[in-house]
C-alpha cells in the first residue's frame, strides 16, 4: 500500500472515484472550476482510509478529506463544500441572502437524510463488490430502497412546479442527484412515472461538472 502524502503546504483533497460522498465534492470543485487543489486518490476497497496515516490525521476514516495548506484537516462533504464556497464564491451553490440560504439548507438536509443516505445503504447492502466494506444484507437494502422511493414521490410533487429543489441549481441538487445516480452500480433508475423527478435528474446529470469523480 503506497504511503499517503501529507504536510507539504499544498491544499489536498483525499478522495476515491465513484463513491457518492467524494463525488459530491468533486462536482462542487468542477462547478467552480477550481484548479489549485491536489487530488490524492485513496483506495477505499483496500482500506487505506482506515489506516492510521489517514485516520489519525482526520479523526475518522471518512472520505473525502480536505487538508489545508496550514495542515488543518477535516472531512464531511457539506463542510468541505462550504469551505470551498468561502474561498471560491462563484458560482454560488449555498445561497446568497438568508431566505435562499435557508431553502437550500432545508433541501440539502432533506436530500441527504431521506434520499442519499438510504440510496447509499441500498447499494452497499446489495452490491457484491462492496462486501469488502460491509457484509451484504439484502433485506436492509430493500428497506432503504423503499424509504428512498417514498421521498422521491415527494420530490416529484415539488419538482412539478420547480426547476430545481431550491429554485435554482444548488448544492441540494448535487446531493440529491449523486444519491440517486449511485444506484447505477446496481442498475437502479427511478420509477418512470416520476416524470418531474426524472426531468430534474436528467438536467442535473447533463451538467458538465456532473462527470467529475466518476
Amino acid at each position: 500500500m503506497a504511503a499517503l502524502n501529507f504536510g507539504d503546504g499544498i491544499m489536498k483533497l483525499y478522495t476515491t472515484r465513484l463513491a457518492p460522498n467524494p463525488r459530491r465534492v468533486s462536482w462542487i470543485i468542477a462547478e467552480k472550476n477550481i484548479g489549485d487543489i491536489e487530488i490524492v486518490e485513496v483506495n477505499l476497497l483496500a482500506g487505506e482510509h482506515k489506516q492510521s496515516a489517514y485516520r489519525d490525521r482526520f479523526g475518522l476514516g471518512h472520505l473525502p478529506g480536505l487538508e489545508l495548506d496550514d495542515g488543518t484537516c477535516f472531512t464531511e462533504t457539506l463542510a468541505i463544500g462550504r469551505y470551498l464556497e468561502a474561498l471560491y464564491p462563484e458560482p454560488n451553490l449555498y445561497g446568497h441572502a438568508a431566505r435562499e440560504q435557508v431553502l437550500i439548507e432545508m433541501w440539502t438536509r432533506r436530500a441527504e437524510i431521506y434520499l442519499a443516505n438510504p440510496m447509499m445503504m441500498y447499494v452497499r447492502m446489495t452490491h457484491p463488490a462492496l462486501a469488502a466494506l460491509e457484509a451484504p444484507q439484502p433485506e436492509v437494502g430493500a428497506y432503504n430502497k423503499v424509504g428512498a422511493e417514498k421521498f422521491m414521490k415527494a420530490m416529484n410533487r415539488h419538482l412539478e412546479h420547480n426547476e430545481y429543489l431550491a429554485g435554482r441549481f444548488s448544492v441540494a441538487d448535487i446531493v440529491g442527484a449523486v444519491g440517486i445516480d449511485f444506484g447505477r452500480l446496481v442498475k437502479y433508475r427511478p420509477p418512470e412515472e416520476l416524470a418531474h423527478l426524472n426531468r430534474w435528474l436528467s438536467a442535473c446529470l447533463e451538467r458538465p461538472a456532473a462527470k467529475a469523480g466518476l
